[in-house]
């Protein structure tokens, strides 16, 4: 900084200049330092710790409500078996395991999230649910029962990841033959998933 020139404008009293052969830096006072009030960490509330504090108490609810999700997905898809696809069947088992997708992780269940998501995105991207394989259906909901009944068990985690990637190829490969004539929809359907299987 020796071939430097630092000069203050007087007009601009807070703005440097520093002057180069080739080039100025203007420097601009920070018009939020006074803006920014400090004050002491005692008494000071952490909303973040208070969260977690409260989800830690709450944990010991997540099996009870998880299994609640369980039944309701259940309950959904037996409706479905007995009454067929209608609005009103679709729209409650796609939100039965949309839920178990957004709460697994929350209740300690995150390779449920994995199934779950697989099953949405059939439910969302096939064009007449109404043709959708019984079977393809029936399999996501027994998996994600299932993941969530036996999720305590020593080594469920990796056969619990390796079926919820064959569920999500299985559904990939029916979502891209039924929507082989939607090319702007197969960008959306084969993208990679989000949550990951294990």
């Amino acid at each position: 900084m020796a071939n430097s020139r630092r000069s203050r404008d007087a007009s601009k009293a807070k703005i440097e200049i520093e002057t180069y052969p080739d080039y100025q830096i203007i420097r601009q006072p920070n018009p939020l330092h006074g803006a920014v009030k400090r004050i002491s960490e005692q008494g000071h509330d952490d909303p973040v710790a208070r969260a977690e504090q409260a989800l830690n108490e709450l944990s010991g609810e997540f099996e009870g409500w998880m299994q609640e999700e369980c039944s309701r997905l259940a309950l959904a898809h037996a409706a479905i078996i007995k009454q067929g696809f209608n609005a009103e069947t679709q729209a409650e088992l796609f939100r039965a395991a949309h839920d178990i997708k957004g709460d697994a992780a929350t209740f300690g269940y995150p390779i449920a999230a994995a199934a779950a998501e697989s099953l949405c995105r059939i439910l969302e991207h096939a064009p007449d649910v109404a043709k959708v394989p019984g079977d393809l259906i029936a399999h996501h909901v027994n998996a994600i029962q299932a993941i969530v009944r036996e999720h305590r068990r020593f080594g469920v985690d990796s056969v619990a990841g390796e079926l919820s990637r064959k569920l999500r190829g299985v559904a990939d490969e029916f979502l891209a033959a039924v929507n082989k004539d939607r090319p702007d929809h197969l960008e959306v359907i084969l993208a990679p998933s989000i949550i990951p299987a294990e």
